[in-house]
């Protein structure tokens, strides 16, 4: 059963927003959501999957924080949501996400780092979305995304994507083979 909080005002520096958590198990994720979400009939979402590192405290070892960024600025503007996923580290933890970083510092890239601590490369899922998509009344958007997985999601539970808009962001010495694996290894559309 995943429990709902009523909605509330989220003023930021971004934007004047709404925001509804969602509890599921044992994580709470969040609905960020532009004021007049409720009035567009194909709303811009973002699935935005949980990087304490990078949106947080301004990592340059991934591209998280630009894209978390990049569509609260696009949703301020022109309206929808952002699914805040609470999955830190593809879903390993931050502390397994920390010795993920150890592991990359030696060499390793981001998947080979996930599978040395015994994990797959990517170990998030997405039940939770369709649930708040669907809580929120809504069918059809227009997703921010390079992750043909988030696509995949969303049209297998009935969600329609009238368009896919990149999340395309500055690359820097610090991410740019973390960007590479993401392209070659795990087809997002870089």
């Amino acid at each position: 059963m995943i429990e709902v909080s009523n909605e509330a005002n989220l003023p930021s520096k971004f934007g004047d927003f709404t925001i509804k958590a969602y509890k599921e198990n044992n994580q709470e994720h969040l609905a960020i959501m532009s004021k007049n979400l409720k009035s567009l009939k194909t709303p811009l979402l973002r699935i935005h999957s949980e990087c304490l590192t990078g949106d947080t405290l301004g990592s340059l070892k991934c591209d998280c924080a630009n894209q978390l960024h990049l569509a609260m600025e696009l949703i301020a503007k022109e309206g929808g949501l952002v699914i805040y996923h609470r999955q830190e580290g593809r879903n390993i933890g931050l502390l397994n996400k920390i010795n993920a970083y150890a592991l990359q510092d030696r060499g390793c890239n981001t998947i080979e780092a996930n599978e040395k601590l015994g994990f797959a490369a990517d170990e998030r899922t997405y039940d939770v979305v369709p649930f708040i998509l669907k809580d929120l009344g809504i069918k059809e958007v227009k997703l921010i995304t390079n992750n043909p997985k988030k696509i995949e999601v969303l049209e297998k539970n009935g969600i329609k994507i009238a368009e896919r808009i990149p999340a395309i962001t500055a690359v820097n010495e610090h991410n740019k083979c973390y960007l590479d694996t993401k392209k070659t290894k795990m087809g997002h559309m870089l």
